[in-house]
């Protein structure tokens, strides 16, 4: 599920040597130093790949002085992107979501430079980092799964000032048009004001959903990686 064709390798990420993807791991496996280092993760290329990543996300957020995201603010977003973290349900603006994809792994790195920085994710050849959610907006991550229950955990690819991040989620109920009034009235009622990046809280399929404020977010995932 694509939401038009934004996500795109930036030119940045193109000029980094994807070694990786041409005589590593996941290409002919040619490389002379893969049977030292068994997998590209454990080489200094692919971690310096991913620093470079990192310090691009930080130059470009330099180059943009102080953070503005560069939302739509006269359009009103009426449909939302349900999603699990823990037990807790959220909802997100689809206008900040690029694309629902399969879990991937992540490759942790070393001097993380945030507790929210998980890594990296390899999406198409290219390095993307990874974000917790759980870590930014201070949720409890753990979850009583019912025996028997079919969860699907994804990653959701934003939008980010410099570039694509990855989130992982324990589970993806959809996108949703919610009823304007009812946003509003979420907005207006204060529910969990103090609660992180939140804009209200409404009811949705008989539980309590937390309303992103999608600004308030992506403006936390660019200081975590910076």
């Amino acid at each position: 599920m694509i939401a038009s064709d934004t996500f795109s390798v930036t030119r940045d990420a193109q000029a980094i040597d994807d070694c990786w993807n041409r005589i590593g791991i996941h290409g002919d496996k040619s490389c002379p130093l893969l049977a030292e280092h068994i997998h590209c993760r454990n080489c200094a290329v692919y971690s310096a790949a991913a620093t470079r990543l990192l310090d691009r996300y930080a130059l470009q957020q330099e180059e943009r002085g102080p953070v503005s995201v560069a939302l739509e603010s006269e359009v009103k977003t009426r449909s939302l992107l349900m999603f699990r973290l823990g037990e807790e349900w959220l909802g997100l603006a689809t206008r900040s979501l690029v694309e629902v994809s399969p879990l991937q792994a992540i490759h942790s790195l070393p001097h993380q430079r945030s507790r929210a920085l998980l890594g990296v994710a390899n999406v198409r050849g290219a390095l993307v980092a990874c974000l917790s959610l759980v870590e930014l907006l201070g949720l409890d991550g753990t979850v009583n799964v019912t025996p028997g229950a079919r969860v699907m955990p994804r990653m959701l690819i934003i939008a980010a000032h410099g570039g694509p991040v990855v989130v992982p989620v324990d589970e993806v109920d959809g996108i949703h048009a919610i009823d304007e009034h009812i946003l509003d009235s979420a907005s207006r009622s204060g529910a969990q004001a103090s609660a992180k990046y939140t804009r209200g809280v409404l009811q949705f399929k008989g539980r309590s959903l937390r309303w992103l404020d999608e600004e308030q977010l992506l403006s936390a995932v660019t200081r975590s990686l910076t």
